[in-house]
């Protein structure tokens, strides 16, 4: 059940655009993973374009509202990290193309 979760949370993430770049968050390769832990309490941990980006807190708040609605997740916690940093090369093809 955790492996559909997981892939509902990552499917409902794709909803979310980044204002700055236009893509989905997802695709843009800024969601770096989402796990379910036991209770179906979801972590995702993601980060931004740039250290400091002035979206961070919008995007941030946008995945725990948008994985909170996933049926079946009973809570969220999000991480906001910068380890590793995030370049281009993690966009999917699918945004490049």
């Amino acid at each position: 059940m955790s492996d559909g979760l997981q892939a509902a949370v990552r499917d409902a993430l794709r909803s979310i655009i980044d204002p700055e770049i236009g893509g989905n968050i997802v695709d843009l390769g800024l969601i770096y993973d989402v796990q379910v832990l036991p209770d179906d309490v979801v972590h995702v941990s993601m980060t931004t374009t740039v250290k400091g980006c002035p979206a961070a807190g919008f995007l941030k708040d946008a995945v725990q509202a948008c994985a909170g609605g996933v049926p079946g997740v009973r809570q969220v916690d999000v991480a906001l990290t910068y380890d590793p940093p995030w370049t281009p090369d993690r966009i999917t093809e699918t945004v490049s193309a």
